[in-house]
């Protein structure tokens, strides 16, 4: 009655031995480190970086205890973990120095961090510690507002000179074209005009909603872009900006950065462990530009590299591959005249390209540019923080009009997709603000991670003193539940890398307390079933068999708020809500299943068992005089 097959012994012992090992890592405490990260959204790092980094540590001297590569949208990031401060320091010392041996020109950052001590063999299973919240480990908090009305404004100026464009082409001469507020006015001096004109635009821009009117001055077309036009150009602006500010945060070095969408038009970004707060705003609102520059190949231009003497009127700059080109001052186009950038293929070669849409007044530079520069080469250079960078410079083949362009050649599927995300958050897509900002010490994030632990610590005692003292030998086997519910939640916790933050051990605290409720409801079912006479070993089936559909509808409701917290919460509620809702779950399976194999493993196999420990078996006088 009261035995568990051999499979459900195992499964509670493959869960035990899973979460003690993901729960490990927790306690190694953290290790010195260094991380090496790219400096520039042209640069990518990769496994292939490895060997350069161990050269120059066993040039300086230095061994690492261990070095890791992790891979994300910027490229990757090496952190490498030592034994002590000074050796941190050293390699940090020697890296710096060998990665970067120009001063002011940074292509690397090098940054101190911390890492965890667990053991190789534990990382490669991926048992990692949890992520600490901004809270628990201190940095900067900002809040970001998005101007989604210059958003919108910013793509009917481009829009405008679309306009002007086709209607120029097409030989369809207009009086005026003005913006009023969210719209344009355009206007005709014929009604013959106006008809053509509309059709011309109905058909080329499809997201756009025309209307004719007329005032004193005559007819006109009133073009607004259609409600699900410009939400998507908001959109698109609001993940451009996002974009943007994961290449710009790179260069801070912050190992956990949080940058994420909060309701339609604001950004949090967090970064743990920054302490800098003017540095990480110069960050945020740095600015990069996109040039579009000829090249010069000429005898003189080749001799002059050669001497190292840059002639009047050119500058040098370095090609992606590092060869130095000489690129004339004249600016032929900027970022402002690019409208997107996607990868793709070449429609006759099928190799890897970048399909670049300019607006109206790019598009007929880059025409008139290409048809007088054929056999010439063409620098798309980008420019940050003062120092420039050629990302690609192709030959002019022909004259390339209608503001499509193609950048093709010596280009692999994953740089052509890096190139298009590059040029397409060079800069940001909308204006931004900064309306919040708060900046949360180490020291007071040490002192709410043992706040935390105190809390749960104290909690658990508390609770597993009640638990012993009144249900005697079946507390103790619920104090083995709790304890396996709360090992079970932290390596959850750990093996989803999830953030843990103050209303996460607040979480975690009201989780304790949810998972030992079910435990009360079925020793209370116990006793009752003993009160009523039945034997002891029917009475530990039937308390478990009856308290579980009232612990499951519990727990369900229970569950259904935690997942609208989740769902429509931000912020600190959903990282209490992340916990909860995992702890309803492990909650579920200690109550039941842990601790019913514990008791079974203890009774089940006593076939004449008289009486159970479970407390005092209160019994009414009524029951009582009867017997």
């Amino acid at each position: 009655m009261n035995r568990y097959p051999l499979w459900k012994y195992l499964l509670v012992g493959f869960v035990l031995l899973w979460a003690f090992l993901y729960t490990l890592p927790n306690f190694f405490g953290e290790a010195p480190a260094v991380q090496v990260s790219s400096a520039k959204s042209t640069i990518k790092l990769d496994p292939g970086f490895q060997p350069q980094l161990e050269s120059l540590l066993t040039t300086a001297g230095v061994s690492s205890d261990a070095m890791f590569f992790e891979a994300n949208a910027g490229g990757g990031t090496f952190k490498l973990r030592f034994r002590t401060t000074d050796d941190q320091i050293r390699a940090r010392d020697a890296l710096q120095k060998g990665l970067n041996p120009e001063t002011g020109d940074d292509r690397y950052v090098v940054a101190l961090n911390l890492l965890s001590r667990s053991p190789v063999w534990l990382t490669s299973i991926r048992a990692l510690p949890m992520y600490l919240g901004l809270d628990l480990r201190g940095g900067v908090h900002f809040l970001l507002q998005v101007d989604m009305k210059a958003a919108a404004l910013k793509r009917l100026e481009s829009v405008s000179g679309d306009i002007r464009q086709l209607l120029r082409d097409k030989s369809l001469r207009m009086a005026s074209l003005n913006r009023v507020d969210d719209a344009l006015e355009i206007r005709f001096r014929d009604a013959e005009t106006l008809d053509k004109a509309r059709a011309e635009i109905s058909s080329n821009l499809p997201d756009l909603q025309l209307t004719v009117d007329a005032d004193g001055q005559g007819e006109r077309i009133i073009a607004r872009f259609k409600p699900d036009a410009v939400k998507k150009a908001q959109e698109y602006a609001l993940k451009q900006n996002i974009t943007t500010l994961h290449n710009r945060i790179n260069e801070l070095g912050v190992a956990e950065p949080v940058i994420q969408q909060q309701g339609a038009d604001r950004i949090v970004v967090q970064l743990p462990g920054v302490q800098d707060t003017a540095k990480a705003k110069d960050i945020l609102g740095r600015t990069a530009t996109l040039e579009v520059r000829m090249v010069d190949d000429g005898p003189e231009a080749t001799a002059a590299l050669i001497s190292g003497v840059v002639p009047f009127g050119l500058e040098k700059y370095n090609e992606r591959g590092g060869s130095p080109l000489l690129l004339k001052k004249q600016v032929i186009l900027t970022g402002e005249n690019l409208t997107d950038a996607q990868a793709g293929f070449d429609s006759q070669t099928n190799e890897p390209a970048v399909h670049l849409t300019l607006d109206s007044k790019g598009a007929r530079i880059f025409r008139d540019i290409t048809r007088e520069s054929i056999g010439k080469r063409m620098a798309i250079l980008l420019i940050e923080k003062g120092k420039g960078e050629v990302v690609t410079a192709p030959v002019i083949r022909s004259e390339i009009g209608g503001g499509r362009v193609q950048i093709s050649g010596r280009m692999s599927t994953v740089e052509a997709a890096d190139t298009a995300l590059l040029l397409r958050a060079g800069s940001l897509a909308a204006p931004m603000e900064i309306i919040e900002d708060r900046t949360i010490g180490p020291s007071l994030g040490a002192e709410n991670i043992a706040k935390g632990f105190n809390s749960t610590l104290y909690g658990f005692i508390a609770l597993s003193c009640f638990m012993v003292v009144y249900y005697a030998l079946f507390g103790i086997f619920s104090v083995f539940a709790l304890a396996v519910n709360l090992l079970m939640l932290v390596a959850l916790l750990s093996l989803l890398q999830a953030t843990l933050t103050l209303p996460g051990f607040a979480a975690i605290a009201l989780t304790l307390g949810m998972a030992i409720d079910a435990n009360v409801l079925i020793n209370e079912r116990v006793r009752e079933e003993l009160r009523a006479g039945v034997n002891p070993q029917a009475a530990i089936f039937a308390g478990y068999d009856r308290a579980w559909a009232t612990i499951l509808d519990s727990n369900i409701t229970t569950l259904i708020a935690g997942l609208a917290l989740l769902i429509f919460g931000s912020g600190a509620v959903r990282g209490f809500a992340v916990v909860h809702c995992l702890g309803i779950l492990t909650s579920i399976f200690s109550s039941v299943v842990v601790s019913r194999a514990a008791v079974n493993l203890w009774y089940g196999r006593q076939k004449k068992l008289s009486s159970v420990s479970i407390g005092q078996v209160w019994v009414p006088e009524a029951v009582t005089g009867k017997k």
